[in-house]
C-alpha cells in the first residue's frame, strides 16, 4: 500500500482532510472516521491518522474529488465545535498509531493503545527546568571495555567500532565509544586553541564588507517573526499564529517518511536533548546566514564543524556553556570569522524558538536534507537529526505562566517550546556588542555573578574565548599599541585589545 501525501486544515467546526491519490480508482474508496481515528483506502493508496482531537459523523460531513488535480477532500465535523486541533502539520506525528509504550527507545511503534479521553496522548509529567545540576558524569571506567553514549539523548553506542575510517571525516573525535564526555571536552577545547587564528580573525574584522553584507540578508524566518510581532496585541486566533510557518511539498515528503519511534527519556537526557537542540540550531542559523539561503557543497561542513554536539558528541550542562563554544568555533574554523555573525546567530536562534514547533522543525528537515545530500555526513541523521525531527512534533508544550520573557515575549505561549531556553537566550537580545565596552576588572566581576541583562555573560564569552589563545606581551608585540579598535573589545593594561587576556 501507498502512503498518499495529505494536508489538513480547520475551520471553527470542521476538520479538513485533503488526499492527493492521483492513480487511484475513485469508483472504489472507503472512508471511516470517529473520534481520533481517520482511515482512508483507495486502491493502491492507505491513510490512517491519529488525528488530535476527537470527530463525529452527524450527518453534516462532506466529500468531494477533484479529477484533474487527483485530490479527494474530506470534511469532518468537530465533536466541539470551536475546538481547536492543534499540530495539523506535524504529519509524521499523524501517520502515528494511537500511542504505545515499548520496553526500549528508539523502536518503531507498532501495537496501538488507547488515548486520553480527549483523544490527545498522554504526556509524561512536564520537565522540571529548575532541578539542581550537576556537570556530566560518565560511567565508571572500572569495567573491562566500557562503552560511552552520543546520539540522541545519549541513547547510542558502539556505532562507530566498525566504521571509524569511514567517518572520520565527519566527527573530530577519535573513537567515541570509549572517549568519556569529560576528556571529549578537553580535547575539544585543545583543538580550537589550536585552531584559532588571530591573521585571520583581525582580516575579518578589518575587512569586513563580505561580513556586512550577510549580515543584511533576512533569512526565511524573518518576515515569518516579523508578522508575528506585528499580530501582538491584536485579537487573533491561534490558529492563525500557528499558519505562519508552512510547509513545502519536499517538506511533507520528508515528514511522512521518518518512522515513528518513542523515546523514553529520563530527566538528564531529557535536557540533554533541549540542550543540543539549541546548539544545533545555532549552527544552521550561522550556515543560512553566510550562504544567504543557498546551500553550497560546504554547507554540511559548516553545520557539524560549528555544532559541538554534532562533531565532538557534547554534552551540556547550561545553556551558557553552549553560547560560550558556539562563539569560539565561529572564531576558529568557518571563512567568517567575525563576533557580529556570532550575535546574530544568538538573535536568529531565539526568533526560531519564539516561532514554535513548526519552525524549528522546519529548520531540522534542512539540516537533514543537507546531511542526506553529503556522503558521509548522513550518519549524523542517524544519530541526531531523524530523531529530532520525530521528537520534536510530539514534545510536550510547556505553559509556566509567569515565566519571565525579556523583550520581546512569545506571542503564545501554548505553543511555543518551554520557556526556559529561550528565556535564556533572550538574555542576549538587549545586549548591543558594539556600544558596550568594559574593562577587564569589570568583566570578570560580572562573569562572576553569572549571566545577568548587564552583559557578564558576553564578556565571560569574550574572555573565554581568548583564555591561552594570546598572551597579552605576545599580542602588544604583534599589534602595537597605537592601533584603534571599534570592537566588542576589552581592556586590557590601557590598549584596547580583541579578544585577548593573559594565560592564567
Amino acid at each position: 500500500m501507498l502512503t498518499p501525501a495529505f494536508d489538513l486544515s480547520q475551520d471553527p467546526d470542521f476538520l479538513t482532510v485533503a488526499i492527493r491519490v492521483p492513480y487511484a480508482r475513485v469508483s472504489e474508496f472507503d472512508v471511516y472516521f470517529e473520534g481520533v481515528d481517520f482511515k482512508f483506502y483507495a486502491k493502491p493508496y492507505f491513510l490512517r491518522l491519529t488525528l488530535p482531537g476527537r470527530v463525529v459523523e452527524n450527518g453534516s460531513e462532506q466529500g468531494s474529488y477533484d479529477t484533474d488535480k487527483g485530490i479527494f477532500t474530506i470534511r469532518l465535523p468537530k465533536e466541539t465545535p470551536g475546538q481547536h486541533f492543534e499540530g495539523l502539520n506535524m504529519l509524521t506525528a499523524l501517520l502515528a498509531p494511537r500511542k504505545s509504550r515499548t520496553a526500549k527507545p528508539l523502536v518503531e511503534e507498532i501495537g496501538a493503545s488507547e488515548v486520553s479521553e480527549g483523544g490527545v496522548e498522554d504526556e509524561d509529567e512536564e520537565f522540571d527546568w529548575e532541578i539542581e545540576q550537576s556537570p556530566y558524569e560518565e560511567a565508571s571506567e572500572s569495567a573491562l571495555s566500557p562503552q560511552y553514549h552520543y546520539g540522541f539523548g545519549n541513547l547510542r553506542s558502539g556505532v562507530f567500532q566498525r566504521l571509524q575510517d569511514e567517518l572520520s571525516d565527519v566527527i573530530d573525535i577519535k573513537d567515541p565509544d570509549f572517549t568519556p564526555a569529560t576528556e571529549r571536552r578537553q580535547k575539544r577545547l585543545a583543538a580550537e586553541l589550536a585552531k584559532f587564528d588571530p591573521d585571520h580573525y583581525l582580516a575579518d574584522f578589518f575587512e569586513d564588507e563580505a561580513v556586512e553584507q550577510v549580515l543584511k540578508y533576512n533569512p526565511w524566518w524573518s518576515d515569518i517573526y516579523s508578522e508575528m510581532m506585528a499580530s501582538l496585541g491584536k485579537s487573533q486566533e491561534q490558529e492563525n499564529h500557528a499558519a505562519l510557518v508552512s510547509f513545502s511539498e519536499e517538506e511533507k515528503y520528508q515528514l511522512r517518511k521518518f518512522v515513528n519511534k518513542s523515546y523514553l527519556l529520563d530527566k538528564r537526557a531529557h535536557s540533554q536533548v533541549y540542550y543540543s537542540l539549541i546548539d544545533i540550531l545555532l549552527a544552521y542559523c550561522y550556515e543560512t546566514r553566510v550562504t544567504e539561503g543557498e546551500k553550497n557543497v560546504e554547507s554540511a561542513w559548516n553545520i557539524r564543524k560549528l555544532s559541538p554536539t554534532l562533531c565532538w558528541f557534547e554534552t551540556w550542562t547550561n545553556v551558557h556553556e553552549i553560547l560560550v563554544s558556539f562563539g569560539r568555533r565561529v572564531l576558529c574554523y568557518p571563512l567568517y570569522r567575525h563576533f557580529k555573525l556570532v550575535m546574530k546567530a544568538y538573535r536568529d536562534t531565539i526568533k526560531i524558538l519564539q516561532l514554535g514547533k513548526s519552525a524549528v522543525l522546519k529548520c531540522l528537515l534542512d539540516v537533514h536534507k543537507i546531511f542526506q545530500e553529503n556522503d558521509p555526513a548522513y550518519i549524523l541523521n542517524d544519530l541526531y537529526i531523524s530523531d529530532y525531527c520525530v521528537w520534536i512534533q510530539k514534545a510536550k508544550n510547556h505553559n509556566k505562566g509567569s515565566a519571565q520573557f525579556p523583550h520581546p515575549p512569545p506571542p503564545d505561549r501554548s505553543w511555543c517550546l518551554p520557556v526556559w531556553p529561550i528565556t535564556a537566550c533572550c538574555a542576549l537580545s538587549s545586549w548591543e556588542p558594539e556600544s558596550q565596552f568594559c574593562s577587564s576588572e569589570r568583566a570578570l566581576s560580572l562573569a562572576s555573578s553569572g549571566p545577568n541583562r548587564e552583559g557578564g555573560l558576553q564578556c565571560w564569552l569574550l574572555y573565554d574565548m581568548a583564555h591561552g589563545m594570546h598572551s597579552t606581551e605576545d599580542m602588544l608585540k604583534e599589534y602595537p599599541p597605537t592601533l584603534s579598535f571599534r570592537s566588542p573589545a576589552v581592556t586590557l593594561g590601557g590598549h584596547s585589545g580583541i579578544l585577548w587576556r593573559p594565560t592564567r
